[in-house]
């Protein structure tokens, strides 16, 4: 089965979470485009709905959001999402994924786009042991 790494961002807060989605959870985000929302039900957070923002594959390559398919390929980029130029002008070949979500992501990287009635630090937060 899939297992993925979520990295869900809060913008009110500007903290970001680390979830580790295994089976059910992972399984709702393969065939998913980045752009679109998905329940958060679906990670354990009731209320919640989140948005797909980018990911990157088991070699750190990323994907791009105008790209069509979940395939890799190889660009001649200006600028944009897996390239940044030094100087102005530059352009180089790069590998970038597609923007659909396949097994063969390991990070996923989204935002919380509705806010449920409990908020998000009460489901990260470590319990702390009492000090002896």
């Amino acid at each position: 089965m899939v297992d993925f790494k979520i990295v869900l961002s809060d913008p009110q807060s500007g903290r970001s979470y680390k979830i580790d989605a295994t089976g059910a959870a992972a399984g709702a985000f393969v065939g998913k485009r980045i752009g679109e929302a998905i329940d958060g039900n679906v990670l354990g957070l009731n209320g919640y709905a989140v948005e797909i923002t980018g990911g990157t594959d088991k070699t750190g390559i990323p994907a791009r959001r105008d790209l069509p398919g979940s395939g890799r390929r190889r660009l001649l980029l200006s600028e944009g999402t897996g390239f940044h130029p030094v100087y102005d002008g530059e352009r180089r070949r790069k590998s970038v994924r597609g923007s659909e979500i396949s097994p063969d992501f390991v990070q996923i990287n989204a935002i919380v786009k509705t806010y449920g009635e409990k908020p998000l630090a009460e489901y990260f937060e470590q319990p702390q042991e009492a000090a002896e």
